[in-house]
């Protein structure tokens, strides 16, 4: 894979544009055709094109000729291998998540996106506190989880629609749940206004959690850093919020997002 790229100024826009393709590719459930690219990524079409062909061409891009739409190349599965390989995000998120247990007493996590779920990456459990579900390698529905809430809610309203484009795209658990998109709209309204995203009972009944989403330096959420506690005898909230505010800024200035 070659990567031979001019640094120079006038090359930031064509370096720019290539990297919004790529994310917006990156969060389609499948591939999709030119116009919509062009439309999300306001790329103007007469230059559309030669980029989608420089792109084709290193391998980030597979341009399906039959069904007339693009999608990611190896190039990006190897770039996301790597990064999986190196997992940066987990180095640096460990040290401020098992400090963030040990202030509450409580079990940390951090969550990543994974199309309509999250993958738990990380779980720090506090001393006496009993195994959870969200164990290192489980994706659960982003919709239900509190981790999965604090991330949505920092996303474009459109790729929120995209994520959840019918009733069925929202699974249950426990028979409770959110069950259309108006409705998990409400919730990610209310916790844009709060601040962080919570849930009581959605993944595990008797149990709530709270979470606050990591920022890239876009300000887009690159995960998400929660506390699950017992919904009867849980501490103070109010505190429990400001300290897993505290983390999540910690890491989010560790790798490089904007400030929360």
């Amino acid at each position: 894979m070659r990567f031979i790229y001019p640094v120079s100024m006038g090359q930031m826009p064509a370096a720019t544009n290539a990297l919004r393709v790529l994310r917006f590719l990156a969060s389609q459930p499948d591939p999709v055709p030119l116009s919509r690219i062009t439309q999300a990524c306001a790329l103007p079409r007469s230059s559309a094109y030669h980029l989608m062909n420089t792109m084709i061409e290193e391998g980030f891009i597979t341009h399906l000729v039959d069904e007339q739409r693009y999608g990611l190349g190896v190039a990006a599965f190897e770039v996301g291998s790597g990064y999986s390989r190196q997992a940066p995000l987990q180095r640096l998120a460990r040290r401020p998540l098992a400090s963030l247990a040990d202030a509450v007493g409580e079990s940390a996590h951090l969550a990543v996106p994974h199309g309509r779920d999250v993958l738990y990456v990380i779980e720090e459990r506090a001393p006496g506190r009993p195994p959870l579900v969200t164990d290192v390698g489980v994706r659960l529905p982003a919709h239900l989880t509190a981790s999965g809430r604090a991330i949505l809610a920092g996303l474009p309203a459109a790729q929120v629609r995209a994520l959840y484009p019918d009733r069925q795209s929202f699974v249950e658990r426990h028979g409770n749940g959110l069950r259309s998109l108006s409705a998990l709209r409400i919730v990610l309204a209310e916790t844009r206004q709060r601040g962080f995203a919570i849930e009581d009972g959605a993944i595990t009944p008797g149990l709530a959690s709270v979470a606050v989403p990591i920022l890239d330096h876009n300000g887009l959420p690159l995960a998400a850093v929660a506390i699950t506690y017992s919904s009867e005898a849980g501490p103070d909230l109010h505190a429990l919020v400001a300290r897993v505010k505290r983390t999540a800024s910690e890491v989010t200035r560790r790798v490089g997002g904007s400030s929360i």
